[in-house]
């Protein structure tokens, strides 16, 4: 690896040309008849090819993510490429190749996880790294060096299409999943990029890309907090702008976003690389330049370090502004030494550095196909149990876990398409839609079939009942016979993933109010009447109101795109070869409209008597059932108050008083009752995964700082203010268990990035007192 003083020679030799090549990409294959974007033509890479490799080119554009692709054949000719580049440019830099990886690998045959809301939904960092450092390795099996993930948007209205992509609607959450994701993907050598920065969660009637209504409290304490967590985790090494504009200023364009709080305040090394097309958006969307040129300026300037996906304003028209003497070239050497810092970092500035993946020579470039396997058993086996765990039992009348029904009838437009099973960002989704000749890559498990095995002498019927969100076409009456003639219906409702528009969820995929697509609550409603039990599993990546299905159904059972083992984990679930144990990361509401809404609502946004509107949900963030009961018990604090600075542990124990196995989540909540500005009446500052067998039980202790009180006050500065707080231990966030009075005394302290940001957690068992 080059020595600093070796980059800073290396800066030192290469022409004002050449160092913008290395702030850029090319997009190979993407073509206006593979659309992933809108604008994509107007945005996309003027130069040829053989004109941008003389000069060095800093990225190559999703390789293996743009068309479909074996991964040994898409490998070999990344190797190809690759020895282009390298022999084109005076000083034989190679390219680093990002590619897509929110729910797996995006790239045909790749192993498709469940969503990020599903991460979330488990409580589970440790099976989120696991899946990560798979995600990784299948990526660095092909000589992929950075992935593009994850979000770490904050949930704030869940009509946004992007809600499938986020991690929940609280930061801590989303902060924690996160953070695990990061440790996974780096482990393995593939840099990670925490998107988008900041603010996108925030638009204005959850329409993609709109204006962000976010205030600078809001923006500080719930939408920044996240990242500000995965930046103390230190392991992350990029982070992507978003396409927001937060009070009038777009993310690309900030400088004291991406410089300031990001590297001064946060000390962030890394690189920023833009989203796609991000840069050229501040002249075609926002409107706050007025050619590509000042675009580009701006977004150096601000501290945006590679324009991705293809070159357009980080080349001629940046080099006019410079030659212009409208922006210093000191900026293109502030970002150029930190994007050949990380290919340093790499190992693509070592003299001995080859293309060719771990393991390869020249004989498999010659005949890669079918060399690489990016879906084995293993992946699968973590996608299974993330899965699995990711389940939300909502309600339950006895009926889950199912034994042994004769007569089943499945219904529903989620129950037997496998495009249902999987987000907008895995491949056949995001790409194989073009390509409709071709099989998915991967074999998807659709809840239809995992009930068949796990039912094989249940007599079972599917039918679809109606289209995800086409009209009423008569197929409903066939659905409501087969209910009739069934002891057991399972309805399969929900969401198809998509891409502006194309899907019901999704990014572009916004919706106008959480009513169930199409006549899906028709279906619902219509089935609910029949007298035959109804279960009902909502396959979906945001939450929808379920009519009267909260009253009449014999359970609900909560799914976010639960990826390529999704039927095989629901009908787990329903027989009870596995418990559920999922909890919300969001909350479901009561009503379509009424939106937005999250639980973490200061009392002014709770039900109230000067409002006929209930906001309340119907089942709130947190909340999960399951197929064992817990008694808790014995909930303490070592001490009843501590400083500013102070930090106490408090602890529960619990006891599965049930017959079967089973998973609590213990979440630790705050309720600040009185400070100088408004707080949520909730906010969670824990949480613990606790599985525990029939009679067990295990003390759960959290050691808590004062820091973890902290919030923006009047005056801008994050502080730990004195007086009385709770602690609240509970199932949900609305299911409180134990509430312990603290208070908190001394002067009012001012804390920032150093404070603590997360609450240890530590789980003991108990000897067995009954027997």
């Amino acid at each position: 690896m080059p020595s600093t003083e070796g980059i800073e020679d290396l800066i030192a030799r290469m022409t004002l040309r050449e160092k913008i090549g290395q702030l850029g990409a090319v997009w190979l294959g993407a073509t206006p008849d593979d659309q992933v974007a809108p604008h994509q033509d107007e945005l996309s890479a003027t130069d040829e090819l053989e004109d941008l490799l003389q000069h060095g080119i800093g990225q190559v554009t999703r390789a293996f993510g743009t068309l479909p692709v074996d991964a040994g054949d898409g490998a070999a000719a990344l190797v190809a490429l690759q020895r282009r580049v390298v022999a084109a440019n005076r000083f034989g830099i190679p390219a680093l190749v990002h590619e897509e990886c929110l729910s797996g690998f995006t790239t045909w045959g790749a192993s498709v996880y469940p969503v990020p809301l599903a991460w979330g939904a488990t409580f589970n960092p440790d099976i989120v790294e696991r899946m990560a450092i798979g995600i990784g390795a299948s990526m660095r099996a092909v000589g992929v060096h950075q992935g593009l993930a994850p979000v770490l948007d904050v949930t704030r209205d869940p009509r946004w299409g992007r809600t499938e992509e986020t991690i929940g609607e609280d930061p801590y959450l989303v902060g924690t999943i996160a953070a695990a994701y990061v440790r996974g993907l780096e482990s393995t050598g593939i840099i990670a990029t925490l998107k988008h920065f900041a603010g996108y969660s925030g638009s204005r009637g959850a329409r993609n890309l709109a204006p962000a209504l976010i205030g600078p409290r809001e923006f500080a304490d719930v939408i920044l907090l996240p990242f500000e967590m995965v930046m103390q985790d230190g392991h992350v090494r990029s982070v992507m702008h978003s396409y927001a504009e937060v009070d009038g200023v777009p993310a690309a364009a900030d400088e004291r976003l991406l410089t300031r709080l990001l590297r001064d305040e946060w000390r962030f090394e890394g690189t920023v690389v833009a989203d796609y097309f991000g840069i050229g958006f501040l002249k075609i969307v926002h409107g706050v330049a007025g050619t590509f040129g000042e675009a580009a300026a701006q977004a150096l300037v601000a501290g945006v370090d590679v324009e991705l996906p293809a070159v357009k304003t980080y080349a001629e028209p940046l080099l006019e502004e410079i030659a212009a003497g409208r922006v210093d070239e000191a900026f293109v050497d502030r970002a150029l030494r930190r994007v050949l810092d990380q290919k340093a970092q790499i190992g693509l500035l070592d003299p001995n550095w080859s293309p060719l993946p771990d393991g390869w020579d020249d004989e498999h470039v010659a005949s890669p196909t079918g060399l690489v396997e990016l879906d084995p058993d293993e992946s699968r086996a973590v996608a299974r149990d993330l899965a699995e765990q990711s389940i939300v039992l909502l309600s339950n009348d006895g009926s889950l876990p199912l034994s042994a029904p004769a007569r089943i009838a499945v219904i529903g437009p989620t129950a037997a398409d496998p495009m249902t099973l999987v987000g907008c960002y895995a491949f056949p989704n995001h790409v194989g839609v073009h390509h409709p000749e071709l099989d998915p890559g991967v074999r998807l498990v659709t809840v239809a079939n995992g009930l068949r095995t796990e039912f094989p002498d249940a007599h079972i019927d599917v039918l679809a009942g109606c289209d995800i969100d086409g009209p009423e076409d008569g197929r409903i009456d066939a659905a409501v016979e087969a209910a009739r003639a069934a002891d057991t219906v399972i309805l399969c409702l929900g969401d198809r993933a998509g891409l502006f528009g194309r899907g019901t969820s999704g990014e572009g995929c916004d919706a106008l109010d959480l009513a169930l697509p199409g006549v899906q609550s028709l279906l619902l409603e219509k089935l609910l009447d029949t007298g035959t039990r109804v279960i009902v599993v909502l396959v979906a990546g945001r939450p929808y109101a379920l009519g009267t299905a909260p009253e009449r159904a014999a359970a609900i059972v909560q799914v976010f795109f639960p990826g390529e083992e999704g039927g095989t984990a629901v009908a787990r679930v329903l027989s009870g070869a596995s418990e559920p144990s999922g909890r919300l990361p969001v909350s479901v509401p009561v009503h379509a409209g009424g939106q937005p809404w999250t639980y973490l609502t200061p009392p002014l946004g709770a039900r109230s008597e000067v409002s006929n509107i209930d906001p309340s949900p119907a089942y709130p963030f947190g909340h999960g059932l399951t197929y064992t009961t817990f008694a808790w018990t014995d909930a303490s604090a070592e001490r009843t108050s501590i400083p500013t600075d102070g930090e106490l542990e408090v602890g529960v124990s619990v006891r599965n008083t049930g017959a079967r196995h089973g998973v609590e989540i213990v979440q630790l909540y705050l309720h600040d009752p009185v400070a100088s500005v408004t707080r949520p009446i909730v906010r969670m500052i824990g949480y613990a995964r606790v599985p525990l067998a029939a009679g067990e039980s295990a003390r759960v202790s959290f050691n808590v700082s004062a820091d973890m009180t902290a919030f923006t006050g009047r005056d801008s500065m994050r502080i730990v203010e004195p007086g009385a707080i709770e602690l609240r231990l509970g199932a949900s966030s609305t299911d409180i268990r134990a509430s312990l009075g603290v208070q908190i005394e001394g002067p009012v302290r001012t804390v920032g990035f150093d404070r603590h940001m997360t609450t240890s957690a530590r789980i003991t068992l108990q000897p067995d007192t009954t027997r």
